[in-house]
């Protein structure tokens, strides 16, 4: 049995009287988590015999994601439930960590823009593909897939999937059935980088669907995709089980191990105890002063540079942030190596909306810490002290440590003239917040949610465009000036790669002048795999591919 003597870390001393160092305090909060998981028979005190192959992921997540289509908690449910059940038009290519990833045919093979007609768009179907309940992938299914997530008039619509989907089809218009082996797609104005959002909407089965009326109740615990994963069983809040699709369409994606066991464990402390006791071999957002205790332990830590920012994104309709000067403030009061040293150095400080590596990145406003500016501007905009309410969340995906994070912001910001409010909620409710945008929450002035930058509509254009103003985009705080409408109309209207990029670039530095957000830091992303997980290969990416993973008896 692992006892708590054995992993304090090296140098951990306990004094004469008995004290320990703040360092062993805290590794015995991982103690405490691992006992209590131990009295409530969630780790069992020595391990056990385990089947082969069988890959247990811990997951930040409060709960499993939905297995309805598009999943809930964030990109972690996608990650670990939506691209394994289902696969949507497009898929995005994880296989290697060396460079950013892109978009790759998935269910359609090829798509292009009509040349007549800028607004519609023609996909070119994968045929010979079958959903996990045996029916046959057809035209049909597309356009009903479609149908459900847009047009309340179907019988198929589903309220839940149109929420989890509307922020992706703000630009959908209409979907036509070609002929059985292509559809076209309309959207409501033109836009060159509209394939990208047909990678977040996930094709479910149609066939299973109707036989079970529509209930979409039954459907979840029945749940039929295309993707290189089928569901075997879940335990409500407790645990989900997927099993290899031997039939998968892509024969290199078929997956490795026996089984997937996905776990919602939102506490860091739960998760790395967790995994030091056998229970688990691969959690997400290892706690960062665990992860000495888990290399000498043999774990695997893995990290890579990917499209996040760890923002807080603001209201433009009422309250101190629609003041230029206050969100200048804010950014200055940030002493982002600080928050870089309490996630044990997995992030970079961020000081615009997209890391330097993206090509759009340009020669943005740096926003270095300097807490006499930022009091100065206060001062200067009559906000001082400045109340601010936040909302945050308690874990989730891409959301890093987030309660130690946001307390040392909050403590950032009140050093420099702020008195700051944390709306503490757990994940889901904050993408309620996320979703429904300031109509439906005009008393928040800011929230804490981390954004996936994937790609450049997701990362710079909708956080700025009034045509995704929420609740019916992710413009969440409806900030919207005629110079950004402008910008965003020429890059839709933009074909020509080079020129879009120029576009892009000059965009981005508007945002950074604008102070869009209160910007934190890039995350590295860093997971912890027990040594008998090999094979995986860590994308740049929010997604990332099971299917090669390996996992030894």
């Amino acid at each position: 049995m692992l006892r708590c003597n054995d992993i304090l870390p090296s140098g951990a001393k306990r004094d004469n009287g008995g004290t320990m160092t703040c360092s062993a305090l805290k590794v015995l909060s991982w103690c405490g988590a691992m006992a209590g998981l131990i009295a409530g028979g969630l780790v069992a005190p020595a391990p056990s015999a385990r089947a082969a192959g069988v890959l247990k992921v811990a997951m930040t997540a409060g709960d499993l994601p939905v297995t309805t289509g598009n999943p809930d908690q964030g990109f972690e449910g996608f990650r670990f439930v939506g691209w394994n059940l289902y696969d949507a038009l497009i898929n995005w290519d994880l296989s290697k960590g060396d460079r950013a990833s892109d978009i790759k045919p998935g269910l359609a093979t090829e798509w292009h823009v009509d040349p007549a007609n800028h607004k519609r768009w023609i996909f070119t179907l994968r045929q010979g593909v079958k959903w996990h309940d045996g029916c046959d992938f057809t035209a049909d299914d597309v356009v009903w897939n479609f149908q459900r997530v847009s047009d309340p008039k179907a019988p198929q619509f589903f309220t839940q999937q149109f929420a989890l989907s509307r922020a992706y089809l703000t630009n959908f218009d209409s979907i036509e059935k070609i002929d059985d082996r292509s559809v076209a797609i309309t959207t409501k104005f033109v836009e060159s980088l509209f394939p990208y959002d047909m990678s977040y909407v996930l094709m479910i089965s149609r066939c299973r669907a109707e036989a079970l009326h529509y209930d979409w109740t039954a459907y979840a615990n029945q749940p039929s995709g295309t993707g290189p994963y089928r569901f075997a069983s879940m335990t409500a809040h407790e645990r989900m089980e997927l099993v290899p699709n031997n039939d998968y369409w892509d024969k290199a994606r078929v997956p490795k191990q026996d089984r997937l066991v996905l776990l919602p464990m939102p506490e860091a402390a739960t998760r790395t105890a967790a995994l030091l006791s056998d229970q688990v071999n691969f959690i997400e957002a290892p706690a960062p002063d665990a992860i000495p205790v888990l290399k000498r332990a043999a774990m695997q830590i893995v990290s890579n540079a990917y499209p996040h920012n760890w923002p807080y994104i603001l209201n433009f309709t009422r309250g101190p942030f629609t003041d230029l000067r206050v969100r200048q403030a804010a950014n200055y009061a940030i002493n982002r190596d600080d928050v870089v040293d309490l996630v044990g150095g997995m992030a970079t400080p961020e000081y615009a909306e997209v890391p330097p590596t993206l090509p759009y990145y340009g020669h943005p406003v740096i926003y270095k810490f300097d807490k006499a500016k930022a009091r100065a501007l206060l001062k200067d905009a009559n906000c001082l002290p400045c109340k601010v309410t936040l909302a945050i969340s308690t874990s989730g995906s891409g959301q890093m440590q987030s309660l130690p994070m946001n307390e040392l912001v909050k403590q950032q910001l009140e050093d420099a003239g702020f008195e700051v409010t944390l709306n503490v909620m757990d994940w889901n409710a904050l993408l309620d917040v996320s979703r429904s945008g300031v109509p439906k929450y005009p008393n928040v002035d800011g929230m804490n949610a981390s954004r996936g930058l994937l790609d450049p509509v997701s990362a710079i254009i909708k956080p700025v465009a009034t045509a995704y103003w929420s609740p019916a985009g992710s413009n969440w705080g409806h900030f919207g000036t005629p110079e950004a409408d402008a910008l965003v109309k020429q890059i839709f209207e933009e074909f020509e790669p080079e020129k879009r990029l120029a576009l892009l670039t000059r965009l981005h530095e508007y945002e950074s002048e604008q102070a869009l957000m209160i910007f934190v830091v890039h995350d590295l992303n860093p997971r912890a795999l027990s040594p008998k997980v090999h094979g995986f290969v860590q994308a740049q990416n929010w997604f990332q591919d099971l299917t090669p993973i390996t996992v030894d008896p």
